[in-house]
């Protein structure tokens, strides 16, 4: 949603401005509210003509597994204030790709039929840090209909060894 995203940017340029020094805090918190503010009912709440921007940012503060930073406080009062909730998801989003972008990073997200220890995560972002050339900030969800191997999305880039992906090149193959 274009109109999200460009809501979005003025808060995630300002909150990576002034938090420089405590970029990683920031992030996480910042993820954090995402998650909260995803909350279908708390978007239904937030949104009803009895509730106030203190009632919301209560509600918020309670759900948050520690006392939210004073800038945090600030920043959710302003977004409240300006009716901007629902871009919180986006900011967030925004944010991260400024730390990737100073740091070099990417996220990725690695789409797998099966969960995945530690070790065997370890190695698989071993090897697609060496193939995509760059540090990873790496993302696990579970899609069995892969049936077997994984499926990799970092950016615009997808690189997909599943079974499903190799059925599908065999059906096309057949087909032709």
């Amino acid at each position: 949603m274009a109109e999200l995203a460009t809501i979005a940017r003025p808060y995630a340029d300002a909150i990576f401005k002034a938090s420089a020094d405590q970029i990683e805090q920031t992030a996480q918190w910042l993820d954090r509210l995402a998650e909260i503010v995803a909350d279908p009912d708390l978007m239904r709440f937030s949104s009803h003509p009895k509730s106030t921007p203190e009632q919301v940012l209560g509600l918020i503060q309670g759900a948050m597994p520690q006392t939210l930073p004073a800038v945090a406080q600030e920043f959710l009062r302003m977004v409240l204030e300006n009716g901007r909730l629902r871009a919180i998801p986006e900011v967030a989003a925004q944010f991260r790709a400024h730390v990737n972008d100073q740091s070099g990073a990417s996220d990725a997200t690695i789409f797998s039929p099966y969960p995945m220890d530690g070790a065997v995560l370890a190695d698989v972002v071993q090897v697609l840090e060496k193939r995509f050339d760059r540090k990873l900030h790496v993302s696990v969800q579970l899609q069995a209909e892969l049936i077997g191997g994984i499926r990799v999305v970092v950016g615009d880039e997808v690189l997909d060894t599943s079974v499903k992906a190799r059925l599908e090149q065999m059906k096309v193959a057949l087909a032709a």
